[in-house]
């Protein structure tokens, strides 16, 4: 047996710190989330590798958890296909979910945390997001929008749910006509 030790990457060191503070194995879970709109390429099968390596490293389920956060660009061939490549690698995960199973639970929690004043709505373009976000020898600059009230960012967290929805709904009745 050799006496050298295992290097570990820093997903392997968190992991292992967690379960010297007490973490149970048996609460260890991973997963592989692809969005569902495009053909798997070599970094997704990185990710397969490293995420169910994970599971297999330290005997734990990998769950294969579908991003479909956006219906207009997912369909069922690429759901199909990227399944189709996880077990050519020769992997099996445990369960297969969708983000969308989750919505109402992301939902509720983002309302407690806007709540909470721990979450706000930024009403930046994704271009002046990326901006005052910094760099990594620079910081970045707190939003325009940090500081509205809390009352302000419910109202705005649920107009923007439904809008969303009934963009959704126009989208499904579109596609089905």
């Amino acid at each position: 047996m050799s006496t050298e030790e295992k290097s570990l990457n820093f997903i392997e060191q968190i992991i292992e710190e967690d379960l010297k503070k007490g973490l149970s194995q048996d609460k260890l879970r991973f997963r592989f989330p692809p969005e569902p709109n495009g053909y798997l390429h070599i970094g997704h099968a990185s990710a397969i590798c490293l995420n169910f390596g994970l599971g297999i490293d330290y005997n734990a389920p990998v769950n294969l958890r579908f991003d479909d956060t956006n219906p207009s660009k997912e369909e069922q061939e690429f759901v199909d296909a990227i399944k189709r490549d996880v077990e050519w690698l020769g992997f099996q995960w445990d369960k297969e979910c969708y983000a969308s199973d989750y919505f109402q639970q992301l939902y509720d929690w983002a309302i407690e945390l806007i709540k909470k004043d721990k979450a706000y709505v930024d009403s930046q373009s994704s271009e002046e997001m990326a901006i005052q976000k910094g760099t990594p020898t620079t910081l970045g600059t707190d939003s325009p929008f940090r500081n509205r009230s809390i009352e302000e960012n419910l109202d705005l967290f649920i107009r923007m749910k439904m809008v969303s929805l009934k963009k959704e709904l126009m989208f499904y009745v579109q596609k089905y006509r």
